[in-house]
């Protein structure tokens, strides 16, 4: 396959360029620097590797600006229902999810898509489904949040309860695989009494 060339390469560089630093829209601005590479003499493979795309992303990229210009580049409108929830509702929920659920009034030690629909739904009168919820905590960037709190919450429980770091450690792993996965779904009182630890 021959490699694609854009024509009049320097008048697109100077053009792309001047777009760049105007764009305001990221992913319009990735694929506007895509584009530059290939302009600048970069196969699409080389450009695809350096930008963590696909090859066929970015020779469709280039197509489509050979035929558009720089609008075959621009951000389409995405298909899907408009938000719901507004710019500063969604930071104000952002800012929420550095609490636990309980210091934000709601039952339970984690987030998750039930956890989270239940705080919209009671803070912002907005009623979003689980799954979508579990897609905004991952938009959000809280994918490990879970695990940091479910450690926060080990580590407190682990202060109250003298020497079962210790205790815990004696166990064989079997049964300290089974103390952690019920210590995660129940309450931490209930299971270190359970397992003789406090």
């Amino acid at each position: 396959m021959k490699p694609l060339t854009i024509p009049n390469a320097q008048k697109a560089i100077i053009e792309l360029q001047k777009e760049i630093q105007k764009s305001k829209d990221a992913r319009y601005t990735h694929r506007l620097h895509a584009v530059l590479l290939v302009a600048q003499g970069m196969s699409s493979s080389e450009v695809a590797h350096l930008l963590g795309d696909g090859v066929r992303t970015v020779q469709l990229w280039v197509h489509r600006f050979k035929d558009e210009g720089l609008s075959g580049l621009k951000s389409k409108p995405r298909p899907g229902r408009p938000s719901t929830l507004s710019e500063e509702q969604l930071l104000e929920i952002g800012n929420a999810l550095f609490s636990t659920p309980e210091e934000c009034g709601m039952s339970g030690h984690l987030w998750d898509g039930k956890t989270l629909s239940a705080f919209i739904s009671k803070e912002y009168n907005v009623h979003l489904g689980v799954r979508q919820c579990q897609r905004l905590l991952h938009k959000l960037g809280f994918k490990r949040t879970n695990e940091e709190l479910e450690k926060k919450k080990l580590t407190e429980s682990l202060k109250k309860h003298k020497g079962s770091i210790e205790k815990i450690e004696r166990m064989s792993d079997k049964q300290r695989e089974k103390f952690f996965e019920e210590f995660e779904k129940k309450d931490s009182s209930k299971i270190f009494k359970k397992y003789g630890l406090g």
